[in-house]
């Protein structure tokens, strides 16, 4: 009897959570990144954009995909432990791409400013 509420409850607070983290990201992030590039502003934004676009497809694919559940949920109970497991999937996939993000981001300013040495940054 819940299993739609519950459906509708895990869409619902799972797209917020992507859409606040992603577009918090991208509006915190972008001073890195315009700093990173030597103050290129065009392609921090366009960096950050596609980033975020990256985001948005990982996490809503990821959110879609683990949305069937195959017991019927019958209690609210049942209903927080399904949306607190669901939900906690959600933000380490966020987690993880952010810090993949942020890896590819560093390689690439490291390079294009001639930053990299064996040690690390100079």
């Amino acid at each position: 009897m819940l299993t739609t509420a519950n459906y509708v409850m895990y869409l619902v607070l799972s797209i917020f959570t992507v859409a606040f983290i992603s577009s918090t990201l991208n509006r915190d992030g972008r001073t890195f990144l315009v700093e990173g590039f030597e103050g290129d502003n065009g392609l921090a934004y366009a960096i950050s954009r596609l980033l975020m676009a990256g985001v948005y497809l990982v996490s809503l694919g990821f959110v879609l995909l683990r949305m069937r559940t195959r017991v019927q949920i019958e209690t609210f109970e049942e209903m927080l432990v399904y949306q607190a497991e669901g939900l906690g999937l959600v933000l380490l996939v966020l987690g993880v791409g952010h810090f993949f993000s942020i890896n590819v981001v560093l390689r690439i300013a490291r390079r294009g400013l001639g930053m990299y040495t064996r040690a690390g940054l100079k």
